[in-house]
């Protein structure tokens, strides 16, 4: 497979150094002068620049600059690498926070909003500022050296909460890092007992692909069960590059999943995210989520409707390999978590029937079973449970006579109401 062309900016630039992640760091395109110099925009275009960055911050790694296509108006690659005007353009529904990380957050750093696992942001920066960034409230800002003194009262959180048995490790991105911070982090949360799974959100094999290098595999491997999450939301952005290093990522026993966003003008069509997940198992990589853009500020112009999020899954169930098929889902504004949306398959159903339709439109009807009896209750990891689950006609629910009054129960810094089930 050839290897990505360079632009003309770049020529010069030796095979070594162009492929050390450092260099590609320090080379970074950060003010309007880089993208002129680099990418000889239009006058439109750096207008845009001038009016966004007033705002935001911007920072493209010179292999990702590679990739656009400067004059092409629908070009992924630019859209969310170069800032516009747009980003200017706050819309009512706009919040600095609308996932409430922050409300969730009992140490700094730390989000608790489920009840077995936590985010851990370990750093503000990340390789490039992508235009769509959810968390820009926080990244981009300055770049802080590694201070395990900031990271520290976020694992001992942890340490002190048994529940906890998988932590996120996100920021910013935690592979922009040195090996050696990245690894006395992963030490500590491998110190732990009960934190079983380690997931790493990075977007450095679609940015950075360089960074993917052997020692950084072999230093990871130590810390297995290792999950690696990245950020593909094109298949132009499935190069020769990325692909060797989601294959050494893949190679050293890392499973890797793929969270999209679906972003108007970028990929808000059924045919574009169906080849861009197809090209990905290609590579190894599953699709995981499809996000519904959340509502920062200044990223109003991505934002597409729910019908056309459940229109692309109607194009991939059915159409494509199950593997090629990810959840769609709404981050919740105010901290309510990840809903799935999805297209509705049950058309009518009571307790002796459903009526169902498959991807084709087919109508069939499906005959439920008359018993509900179950092993919940039985099987010890059911009984072990505080309550005790039992079944009826069509749902699982929990037996009245084990919730006494209504009362509060803590899921991470929340306090969510337990109703009776029979109220």
């Amino acid at each position: 497979m050839a290897k990505t062309k360079k632009r003309k900016a770049y020529a010069g630039v030796p095979p070594r150094q162009w492929n050390d992640w450092r260099w590609q760091i320090r080379n970074r395109l950060t003010r309007l002068e880089d993208v002129v110099r680099v990418l000889n925009p239009s006058k439109e275009t750096i207008e845009g620049i001038k009016i966004a960055t007033r705002h935001f911050r911007m920072a493209i790694t010179p292999y990702y600059a590679s990739l656009i296509d400067i004059d092409n108006p629908y070009c992924p690659i630019k859209a969310q690498a170069i800032p516009s005007a747009s980003e200017a353009e706050f819309s009512r529904s706009d919040m600095a926070d609308p996932l409430e990380e922050d409300r969730d957050s009992p140490v700094k750093g730390l989000t608790h909003r489920y009840p077995d696992r936590v985010l851990l942001l370990v750093t503000d920066v990340c390789s490039m500022y992508c235009r769509h960034c959810t968390r820009r409230r926080l990244v981009g800002h300055r770049d802080y050296q590694f201070d395990l003194k900031r990271i520290k009262p976020a694992i001992d959180y942890i340490a002190a909460h048994p529940e906890i048995r998988d932590v996120v490790v996100s920021g910013g991105d935690p592979l922009i890092m040195s090996g050696a911070a990245l690894e006395r982090i992963l030490k500590l949360l491998r110190a732990i007992p009960h934190v079983e799974i380690i997931r790493i959100g990075t977007r450095a094999p679609v940015v950075l692909p360089m960074r993917i290098t052997p020692g950084l595999v072999k230093m990871l491997r130590k810390y297995h069960p290792i999950y690696i999450c990245t950020h593909f939301n094109h298949a132009r952005e499935v190069t020769p590059e990325s692909t060797t290093a989601c294959a050494m990522l893949a190679d050293g026993g890392f499973p890797m999943e793929n969270q999209s966003v679906l972003l108007r003008k970028v990929n808000d069509c059924p045919h574009v995210i169906k080849k861009l997940n197809q090209k990905l198992l290609s590579i190894r990589v599953r699709p995981y989520y499809i996000f519904q853009c959340d509502l920062s500020r200044g990223i109003s112009h991505f934002r597409t409707s729910l019908g056309r999020g459940i229109q692309v899954m109607e194009a991939l169930r059915g159409h494509t390999s199950g593997l090629a098929v990810p959840t769609f889902v709404v981050d919740l504004p105010g901290g309510g978590g990840k809903v799935p949306i999805m297209p509705t398959y049950i058309i009518a159903r009571s307790d002796d029937r459903a009526v169902l339709r498959n991807y084709e439109g087919a109508i069939t009807v499906y005959m439920e079973p008359h018993r509900w009896d179950s092993v919940c209750g039985h099987d010890p990891a059911c009984s072990q449970e505080r309550y005790i689950c039992q079944t009826g006609p069509g749902m699982l629910m929990t037996k009245p006579h084990t919730v006494l009054e209504p009362k509060k129960r803590r899921i991470g810094p929340k306090l969510l109401l337990k109703r009776r089930v029979d109220d």
